[in-house]
């Protein structure tokens, strides 16, 4: 993905609400199977680290990313931006 495009999706992530937090569990089948069907649903998504995860917000983000098949956009503190291009949406 261009810098142009990254940074057209950071500013469209900046008024999106985090869907799903990522607690003391850390990164768990039913969390990426949340985040799957979020980003079938929306492809832009964002996502919030508590203080009790085990692991840094940007190796959850590697995590998912990798697990969903998406890529991170921005990781910022304890919140992770996620994109998954759906071509079904674009047509």
């Amino acid at each position: 993905m261009k810098g142009k495009e990254r940074a057209a999706l950071r500013s469209q992530a900046n008024g999106l609400e985090a869907i799903q937090q990522i607690g003391h569990a850390g990164v768990t089948e039913e969390i990426i199977k949340n985040v799957d069907m979020a980003l079938e649903a929306r492809e832009l998504i964002k996502l919030s680290v508590l203080e009790t995860c085990p692991t840094q917000a940007k190796d959850a983000a590697e995590t998912l990313a990798g697990a969903t098949g998406s890529e991170v956009i921005q990781v910022i503190g304890r919140k992770i931006v996620l994109y998954r291009y759906n071509p079904e949406k674009h047509r």
